[in-house]
């Protein structure tokens, strides 16, 4: 809903598509896993901002 959320989203996943890659890159499978979960945690989030801006158009659109 709120652009700070969104942009927040988007920082959690390139920070764990960074971590994904530096974990790929040096052969760490921690870091590797880490940042695979890390995307996966802000794509599930901004998955679920995009539902709350659809719930809120499908209710704007029924009040006329």
């Amino acid at each position: 809903m709120s652009f700070m959320d969104k942009l927040r989203n988007k920082v959690t996943m390139s920070k764990g598509h960074a971590k994904q890659e530096a974990g790929r890159a040096t052969g760490d499978n921690s870091m590797e896993a880490r940042g695979q979960a890390e995307r996966v945690e802000g794509a599930g989030r901004q998955a679920g901002e995009h539902v709350k801006d659809a719930a809120k158009d499908a209710r704007d659109a029924f009040k006329d």
